[in-house]
């Protein structure tokens, strides 16, 4: 059975998800934010307020990874951190002021870049395609 790197799925995601993640990081170099940031602000413009163990699980992330780029976001003063009113034991994420605004900054760039990925890919492929990945995924857990 013949096994050509090039032509696996794996190797394909893998590469076009690198691609995707450099060009996300160069486009949003000016305002301090890396991929793995964005994903935590994401998931905070969508619900404000979850726990690190809540974004952890969200953007796939494991929890130490996770509380790194919590700590980083804080740093940067997009983010901060309340104790959780349910869990004494626990802290809830919040976005700042400064936060919420990159929304509006970043979330075009991002479309941008996910434009020029797709660029004469039909809408009806784009579809497809996601629902095949996730497939994919769902068929490994």
């Amino acid at each position: 059975m013949d096994f050509t790197l090039d032509d696996s799925l794996g190797f394909i995601v893998s590469r076009t998800n690198t691609k995707l993640k450099n060009e996300l990081l160069h486009q949003f170099k000016p305002y301090d934010v890396t991929p793995e940031q964005w994903a935590v602000l994401n998931r905070l413009w969508e619900q404000d307020g979850m726990t690190p163990k809540e974004l952890s699980e969200k953007t796939f992330k494991d929890l130490p990874n996770t509380a790194r780029i919590l700590e980083k976001l804080m740093r940067k003063k997009l983010v901060l951190r309340q104790p959780d009113p349910a869990d004494k034991r626990s802290s809830q994420v919040f976005l700042t002021e400064r936060g919420k605004k990159l929304k509006e900054v970043l979330i075009p760039i991002a479309q941008g870049v996910l434009n020029q990925a797709t660029l004469g890919i039909g809408a009806d492929k784009i579809v497809e395609v996601k629902a095949l990945l996730n497939r994919i995924y769902q068929n490994l857990e």
